[in-house]
């Protein structure tokens, strides 16, 4: 096939604009082939080089901490938790593939960071997601929705790692646009993590894993455009993958990482093979010559424009000490497994790619990577008008519900709130054998094997609350990660993060980013949780709409002994019943408000970060001295639903409430509250007095509301619900919507 003229139309074509293009000529001195422009484009695009928010990502807390490595300096996160053990974890987004074909979409989300996690040398042990679709009334969000569960099922599943927590929402301002952001976890000694690096002159550079076809070509440009009519052309950018080609890939990668044969190793992720070769290369400080003609294929006729493009899955990149070659190629044999030699690594500072007796480029690495010869952009920014018409919003205008308990159960039932069960029972959370806490709960919580310890993790983000105030939103979203881990029993550590937003050429929405960031940034210092890493997704909008900001937080924790390990649910009658924190009546942004009254209006709750810092420690103190049985933060749908939660989360052994609430102005307002900074705990009876001293010791505001027991949720006089009505509203709200059921 006759390659076609490179030109300034032809760039623009391929993403790129005129400044860029003009860029890419006084780096070559020349114009670029078309393979060159190909790579350019890949590696210069949203999704790999993060031009236009790495000026913002390096405002974030990226070092500290109990951090290995900085963030962006390795394929994952690494944290160290002690007796030479490191915890690898990164969470992604695969948003527009999902959008086009969920169920390959979700499922290569999966596969890619699983493939992250384990080129640090780590083996995964546990999966976790957080997942955005339009409502569940609309045939193609049930569509999205089942796909991309399924999809996620299969890989994680097949593959044998546990999908043990994530987040499930539902709105509007995702219909055409979803949300798939995908979180692995997995555990390496930290005398033998691996590097994604390439030096060390004549060392041979290896690719491993599957053949390379034509799927997933542009897959990363594809990441970095908005959603359109035309979108639905662009199936072959969503690449294709096999969970048991993985699992051999896996074996073999420890296997070689572990008897010390490589220099380094990185996954085949994005921009495929332009990616790997110029990442790696740029950080050894080195050269590579790439011969594609030894590239294992498995469809005639590639060109070396859609060799060096294709985004093939279970694929990976190795340099491997000189002399080891014929060691690594029996290992990946044992697996049945591809493995050949393709290059070698050069002390010079150029990649250079021959097929079929032609150099197809001659590039120096360092001009296309993030951190290098890339474009940093900072965009204009302009704080949206809806901003201050949101906070004009009088509250007091709001009618009363006139049945509180109508008006519970249809809040408790709400998609956001009710369990998410029927996706998490299409998941394996136990395989492994070192899930302690799965799905359902406030955090997940794992066992480290031969430690009398846990890691505890979870994902969160309120996005109508970023929406409304992009700063205090972000804030809350690390803040209520946090919480969650410590309602555990884990000591928060460090996050990951996807920022999922829309166009960032338009002020509006960088405005949001920029604040968003700032709000994230502030929370991880004080917290002392850095950021290792993560991704960002920009150009999520269709035609009608940006999705709401999403700066979905992945959070990891520790667990110093297995005794303090915590869960929500009420666990005997006749407990007492607390609440930690304050209430300040705050509706903005609220489940109550959107389902009760069809609105997302005011302001975010809001946070003060000393009294929530304040909360987690003394609630950390708590389960150290084993004065509290349980632990559930209030968020979503306020008190009333947390209570509900709390009753009915554990449906193997459910426990009623009865609860004397205090209201402050109105009913609604105090119910549906969702406030900060507050964990609804219970306490045996016999350690009233420890508790209630320790809490004063410690300046805690408390409320003692009630008792547990019996088979109802009595609240005042307003709520008095069987615990059979709300389990069922809990559990098969979910499932009804699914099968079609009213």
């Amino acid at each position: 096939m006759k390659e076609p003229e490179v030109t300034l139309e032809l760039a623009i074509e391929h993403g790129l604009n005129k400044e860029e293009f003009e860029r890419i000529l006084k780096i070559l001195g020349r114009t670029p082939t078309f393979t060159e422009l190909g790579i350019f484009s890949v590696m210069w695009s949203e999704h790999c080089s993060y031009k236009n928010s790495i000026a913002q990502l390096k405002t974030l807390p990226r070092s500290g901490g109990k951090l290995l490595v900085g963030a962006g300096e390795e394929n994952a996160g690494l944290v160290d938790i002690g007796d030479g053990l490191a915890v690898a974890f990164k969470i992604e987004s695969h948003n527009h593939p999902s959008a086009v074909e969920p169920y390959q979409g979700a499922a290569t989300g999966v596969g890619g960071i699983m493939r992250d996690i384990f080129t640090m040398g780590a083996r995964p042990i546990a999966s976790l997601n957080s997942l955005r679709f339009g409502t569940l009334d609309d045939a193609r969000t049930r569509y999205l929705f089942a796909g991309v569960v399924k999809g996620i099922g299969d890989y994680g599943n097949s593959f044998g790692v546990p999908t043990v927590a994530g987040e499930v929402y539902f709105d509007e301002s995702y219909q055409l646009n979803p949300l798939v952001n995908a979180m692995a976890v997995g555990i390496v000694k930290t005398s033998t993590f691996a590097s994604a690096t390439a030096k060390g002159e004549g060392n041979p550079v290896m690719i491993v894993g599957s053949s390379t076809g034509r799927d997933g070509i542009h897959g990363a440009t594809f990441a970095s455009e908005e959603l359109s009519e035309k979108s639905e052309s662009k199936r072959p950018s969503v690449q294709v993958g096999d969970p048991f080609t993985e699992k051999l890939l896996l074996e073999a990668s420890l296997e070689i990482i572990r008897k010390g044969y490589l220099i380094g190793i990185q996954d085949m992720g994005a921009a495929g093979i332009s990616c790997s070769t110029s990442e790696m290369s740029a950080k050894g400080k080195s050269g590579m010559k790439i011969d594609l003609d030894k590239v294992p294929l498995r469809e005639e006729g590639m060109s070396a424009y859609e060799i060096m493009l294709s985004e093939s899955q279970e694929r990976m990149l190795c340099v491997v000490k000189k002399g080891y070659e014929d060691r690594v190629r029996d290992v990946f044999e044992k697996w049945d497994l591809h493995c050949e030699i393709i290059g070698e690594v050069i002390n010079d500072d150029k990649l250079f790619i021959n097929y079929k007796g032609k150099l197809e480029a001659e590039m120096p690495p360092f001009e296309l990577v993030l951190g290098g010869g890339a474009p940093v952009y900072v965009r204009e920014q302009k704080e949206p008008s809806y901003i201050k018409e949101k906070r004009k919003f009088d509250f007091s205008t709001l009618s009363e519900p006139k049945d509180i308990q109508e008006t519970f159960l249809k809040v408790f039932s709400s998609p956001n709130i009710a369990s998410k069960r029927w996706v998490y029972e299409q998941y394996d959370s136990m395989v492994r054998t070192n899930t302690i806490i799965g799905p359902g709960c406030d955090a997940a919580v794992i066992y480290v094997k031969g430690k009398n310890k846990a890691l505890a993790m979870k994902t969160d983000c309120n996005a109508r609350y970023v929406y409304l105030n992009p700063r205090e939103g972000a804030k809350i979203a690390v803040a209520e990660s946090a919480r969650n881990i410590v309602c555990s029993g884990g000591i928060p550590l460090a996050i990951t993060n996807c920022l999922n937003f829309g166009n960032p050429y338009k002020p509006e929405i960088y405005w949001q980013f920029v604040e968003a960031i700032a709000g994230m940034g502030e929370a991880c210092r004080f917290f002392d949780t850095p950021v290792t890493g993560g991704n960002v997704s920009f150009y999520n909008e269709s035609p009608d709409r940006a999705v709401y900001p999403t700066p979905t937080i992945g959070m990891l924790g520790l667990v110093e002994d297995l005794s303090h390990v915590t869960t929500s649910f009420f666990k005997d009658e006749g407990d007492l019943i607390y609440i930690l924190g304050e209430d300040n009546e705050e509706l903005g942004g609220s489940e109550y408000l959107k389902v009760s009254h069809k609105n997302v209006e005011g302001n975010s709750p809001q946070l003060d970060l000393q009294v929530e810092k304040k909360l987690q420690d003394t609630v950390l103190e708590l389960i150290r001295k084993n004065l509290i049985k349980s632990a559930h933060d209030v968020s979503e749908g306020g008190v009333v639903c947390a209570l509900a939660e709390c009753c009915v989360i554990n449906n193997e052994k459910m426990i009623g409430a009865e609860v004397n609430f205090p209201i402050k102005n109105r009913k609604d307002f105090s119910y549906f509250s969702e406030s900060q900074s507050r964990i609804i705990v219970s306490v045996s009876s016999i350690k009233k007095y420890d508790f209630e001293k320790l809490l004063r010791t410690n300046n805690q505001p408390f409320t003692s509301i009630g008792r547990t027991g019996g088979s109802s949720l009595k609240i005042n006089s307003d709520v008095k619900v069987t615990l059979e009505e709300l389990a069922d509203l809990y559990f098969n709200t979910i499932p009804r919507i699914m099968s079609g059921e009213k």
